[in-house]
């Protein structure tokens, strides 16, 4: 950070202020209506707190390219329904079986596996129904490109792909290559979405969404290696989740694979490589960006 352009920008300020509008309009999409138990379900997980870091991508990403907030937020608002149910679906028995999220239990744990389920399918429809009814002022056209974007990085091309790689993994030597396709797809391709559908929103042209399409990609991945790192570093308490369950899962990850040092090299690595995609950008403009890599590369849950 010494020495860096974007050194007096107000970052906790501005993450605190998004996310408190973000929080208020997810909270006002789920009004407690019939049937009570399954919208009780969709709120329990989407309003558990976390950063909002999906969302404020969607939106900084716009901004960036001189779009307004108003624009973005319906699409980073969908975003974060559209997280919460991969979530919400990841935790389950028959997935990675994990008793917590965010610090609270996981939502079978509360609602059961059967409401777990279809909470989550409910929340990755709505999230389309929300950008429909809510994206008034995004031309058609833009629409459209939001739609193909979401769907494809959510789908079998992308968290899916992701997800299904990482189960059949398990237990198994998996390769550099091998795990790198794997969090491209089960966690970089979502953050991809993100940036990419605020571009686009934003007005931005093909140049501007490719850079940022490859600065989430590499955030992406550094979110996974850093996750990785923490996991046999942090405990449960810190980190408000299971700790040290992929060792005890056996599962690939890139301490497992390249040692820890190697991890944290490769983590530096891709923070280097995401914040050079933003130098062709108004500094400005660039500044929640950049400070969102550096986040993501410190955190400590």
């Amino acid at each position: 950070m010494q020495g860096s352009p974007f050194q007096g920008f107000e970052f906790e300020a501005y993450m605190a202020i998004k996310a408190k509008k973000i929080n208020k309009i997810l909270d006002e999409a789920i009004p407690l209506r019939h049937p009570l138990k399954i919208n009780e379900a969709m709120r329990y997980s989407l309003l558990a707190g976390g950063k909002r870091v999906r969302p404020i991508l969607c939106i900084a990403s716009c901004e960036l390219v001189g779009g307004d907030e108003s624009l973005a937020m319906p699409v980073a608002c969908a975003i974060e329904m559209i997280h919460t149910a991969s979530l919400i679906h990841d935790d389950l028995p028959c997935m990675d079986n994990d008793d917590l999220r965010r610090g609270k239990p996981t939502n079978h744990k509360v609602f059961g596996e059967s409401t777990a389920v279809l909470a989550g399918d409910a929340l990755l429809s709505l999230a389309f129904e929300y950008i429909a009814c809510n994206a008034n002022n995004v031309s058609p056209d833009h629409l459209v490109r939001v739609f193909a974007e979401l769907s494809s990085a959510i789908g079998s091309k992308g968290l899916v792909a992701g997800q299904i790689m990482d189960i059949e993994s398990e237990g198994k030597v998996v390769s550099l290559k091998e795990l790198e396709y794997i969090h491209v797809h089960k966690t970089a391709k979502l953050l991809e979405a993100c940036v990419v559908c605020g571009v686009i929103i934003g007005g931005g042209d093909d140049n501007d969404i490719e850079k940022v399409r490859i600065y989430a990609r590499c955030i992406g991945l550094l979110f996974q290696v850093v996750d990785d790192i923490l996991d046999v570093t942090k405990s449960s308490m810190e980190l408000g989740k299971t700790a040290g369950k992929d060792l005890v899962s056996n599962k690939a990850t890139y301490p497992k694979v390249m040692g820890i040092d190697e991890a944290k090299n490769f983590a530096y690595h891709l923070m280097n490589k995401a914040v050079q995609q933003l130098a062709c950008f108004d500094t400005a403009k660039a500044a929640p960006l950049y400070h969102l890599a550096y986040y993501i590369a410190n955190r400590q849950n």
